[in-house]
């Protein structure tokens, strides 16, 4: 009897869902993006960096008699400092590294590309396995005999480099997440707002099918407003249409009435007639009572099924107890506080009524009445521990005149009548065999 509703029944559910999404996905990838543009620029920095330093060496480098003069110490000073972790090299055509500056000291040599002359690379390498950077340009040195090419390697230790990154994506993804945290208060206060006159609308709805609101009564936004109003006119037909049928029925009693009177007086009935005419009228009052009980009573009010079930069980306890019939009643409630049938409080007489009166006149000794109430639906069922009933006999019970050969007695229209009053709340009336008493299981089954 457990069932939920799937999350994506809600419309609260939806917005949040959706709301978390882009807030979990749209951030992360504008922070992706961001720190991918950052490297960039860190990178292109760094190039021009070195591309400086590639300059100033240039600068000072001189060759003469296809020889390679250097001056002793360079402009900038870490090249000229052991490990600084920034290096000047200068390699020939073939790769050799034929000069390098005092900051490359007892290191060894990586290996490094040579772009054509005029060109320039950069790239990443390792040196004593520590990540550096590397900007290599090319260049022709003219002599007296020939043009000598001459590569220059300026290379810088990355640390600084991935310093700079680590520290921007720490603070990036910190502030990413203190924002996807404001956002998420943002969105939970957004939607708090926007669906709160959807949530008073569920709470004016709920009081109006617990009867302490006749109408809807706050006023909507105009998507919902026009709904309110076309709800508020729903809930005046019905009343209008219920009140038409107890006036109706009313009536119909009342003028059949005084004709019964006067053939109860005719001296000529015999005894079989009169007994027929009381039934007769005892059927009216009967239908008089339950027209005065319509009129109070709409499909919108809650009807406690505890205090109706209770009630018959101890009516039809103290009838059939002569006949050594036992009625057991359980209640089960799933986080609820009580079982709520969403009709007429005489409709759900009827339908309990009958199927328990029908189930102890063919039940040997146990009757055991069930219900079963929970967020989807409200359930009900009656068994007994009688003979029970065939195929053919469960498939044509619920026709008007018909009556299992198990009852003895009865008109053969109870079973109709439920079946009818199950229809009109739009429910579902199921028979079967009982697999706890072995007789006759009849079912009914209300969606809330």
């Amino acid at each position: 009897m457990n069932s939920t509703k799937p999350w994506h029944h809600s419309l609260k559910a939806r917005f949040i869902a959706s709301g978390l999404l882009l807030i979990m996905v749209l951030l992360p990838v504008i922070g992706f993006t961001v720190n991918q543009a950052f490297e960039r620029q860190i990178a292109l920095s760094i190039e021009n960096q070195l591309k400086a330093y590639m300059y100033s060496v240039l600068a000072v480098t001189e060759v003469e008699d296809s020889q390679l003069n250097m001056p002793p110490h360079l402009v900038e000073n870490q090249f000229n400092v052991i490990g600084s972790g920034l290096y000047a090299l200068i390699s020939d055509p073939k790769g050799k590294i034929i000069w390098s500056s005092d900051s490359f000291f007892d290191l060894n040599a990586p290996a490094l590309n040579s772009p054509k002359a005029g060109d320039s690379l950069f790239y990443r390498i390792k040196i004593n396995d520590i990540k550096h950077v590397a900007y290599s340009f090319t260049v022709r040195f003219a002599t007296a005999n020939q043009l000598v090419p001459l590569t220059i390697h300026i290379i810088k230790d990355e640390s600084d480099y991935q310093y700079q990154v680590d520290e921007f994506n720490s603070t990036l993804w910190v502030w990413i997440g203190i924002l996807m945290l404001v956002l998420v208060v943002v969105q939970v206060v957004w939607l708090t707002w926007t669906l709160k006159p959807l949530n008073q609308f569920s709470n004016e709805i709920t009081l109006v099918e617990q009867g302490k609101l006749a109408e809807l009564n706050q006023s909507y936004p105009k998507e919902l407003n026009k709904l309110a109003k076309q709800l508020n006119a729903l809930l005046h037909t019905e009343k209008q249409q219920r009140n038409r049928y107890r006036n109706a029925l009313a009536d119909l009693a009342h003028s059949l009435k005084t004709p019964l009177a006067v053939i109860k007086s005719q001296p000529q009935l015999n005894k079989d007639s009169q007994e027929q005419l009381n039934h007769i009228n005892h059927i009216i009052g009967y239908q008089l009572k339950k027209a005065q009980s319509v009129g109070s009573n709409a499909w919108h009010l809650g009807v406690n099924v505890n205090d109706t079930a209770e009630k018959l069980v101890r009516t039809l306890g103290k009838i059939y107890h002569d006949a050594n019939k036992d009625i057991d009643y359980q209640l089960h409630l799933d986080n609820h506080q009580a079982a709520i049938f969403k009709g007429d409080s005489a409709d759900l007489s009827e339908m309990i009524g009958n199927l328990l009166d029908n189930a102890c006149k063919a039940a040997k000794h146990n009757v055991l009445l069930s219900i079963y109430s929970n967020a989807e639906s409200l359930t009900i069922h009656v068994e007994d521990d009688g003979v029970g009933l065939t195929q053919q006999q469960q498939a044509s019970i619920f026709e008007r005149g018909a009556r299992a050969d198990t009852y003895q007695q009865g008109h053969g229209i109870g079973l109709a009548i439920v079946s009818d009053i199950v229809n009109s709340y739009q429910g579902k009336l199921q028979v079967g065999q009982s697999a706890e008493l072995g007789g006759a299981k009849f079912s009914i089954i209300f969606s809330q």
